[in-house]
């Protein structure tokens, strides 16, 4: 008789499989992006701290009443559309591309070692993040307090930057989301089946939570300086003056150059706290709603 992987390999291949596959992980994602964004608002603000300049940074919890006392709640929410539909996008393809790419490697070299997942969840998240990297842009542009709303940023960025614009800062968004998708990924995998492995507990939310946790850790670690870079990527206007950054490396040296080695991780603080939980959010219902619609867990 076939094992319940083998069984749930065979079903993968069914539309209402990937349906409820897909639609699971960027449900999920959609969730956590929602309890998140706030603290995402704030991270964006911190990374643009003293541009080309070193001095003392302003901290995550000012940065946090700034914007309250100067905005209100709702600056906040700042980019929050664009954010809902790109992370139920994005979440889908990337945590949805995941398990594809694994079966893939297993049909293929026979097995699903660490560097198979590794490789399979880079390569999720850099194709999610490329087709979705619009909607960072406009998502990025809005949390700088863009009083113009969607569409007028929408038009903004064509009619003064090109449409190429779109697409600013997708090769650091890709080499982020590949690393944070593997890390992330990787290390739930792995942490689930060595706590199930090795101490008592079994599948379920103690399991998730703990495995959840691990994985937002690392995934902070790994991705934080990249996230900088994008971000920094991204803000920077062709339109008028000049520009501060040519390419990646470039960006990477001259932050290095100016504001320090420590500015790669301006708002890092604010990154963990807001990867941090998203990641729990994001794996815990995740789970719950594959567990609803009969599916196996992660």
């Amino acid at each position: 008789m076939d094992s319940k992987d083998d069984r749930e390999k065979e079903w993968s291949t069914s539309l209402p499989y990937a349906l409820c596959h897909f639609s699971t992980s960027g449900g999920a994602v959609a969730v956590a992006t929602a309890f998140t964004h706030p603290l995402d608002v704030v991270k964006v603000r911190l990374q643009m701290q003293l541009l080309g300049q070193r001095g003392p940074l302003v901290g995550m919890g000012e940065t946090f009443g700034r914007i309250i006392k100067v905005e209100g709640v709702r600056g906040l929410y700042l980019g929050l559309v664009p954010a809902l539909t790109r992370s139920t996008l994005y979440g889908g393809l990337r945590l949805g591309l995941y398990q594809p790419c694994k079966y893939l490697s297993d049909l293929m070299v026979g097995s699903t070692n660490i560097f198979v997942k590794i490789a399979s969840g880079a390569f999720s998240g850099a194709l999610a993040t490329a087709l979705t990297n619009p909607m960072e842009v406009l998502k990025v542009r809005l949390q700088m307090n863009s009083r113009r709303g969607l569409t007028g940023e929408i038009h903004k960025i064509i009619s003064e930057e090109g449409f190429r614009a779109l697409w600013k800062g997708v090769g650091p968004a890709m080499t982020r989301a590949g690393a944070l998708t593997a890390s992330q990924l990787v290390t739930y995998d792995e942490s689930k089946q060595a706590l199930l492995k090795w101490t008592h507990l079994e599948e379920g939310f103690h399991l998730h939570l703990i495995s959840s946790f691990v994985a937002g850790t690392v995934g902070t670690l790994v991705t934080a300086p990249v996230d900088m870079i994008k971000t920094r990527l991204m803000l920077q206007q062709d339109s008028r003056g000049r520009r501060n950054y040519r390419n990646v490396f470039h960006c990477a040296y001259q932050v290095v150059l100016t504001e320090g080695a420590g500015a790669l991780y301006k708002g890092g603080f604010a990154t963990f706290a807001r990867i941090g939980p998203q990641t729990t959010i994001t794996f815990l219902v995740c789970e719950k709603l594959r567990k609803l619609a009969g599916m196996n867990a992660m």
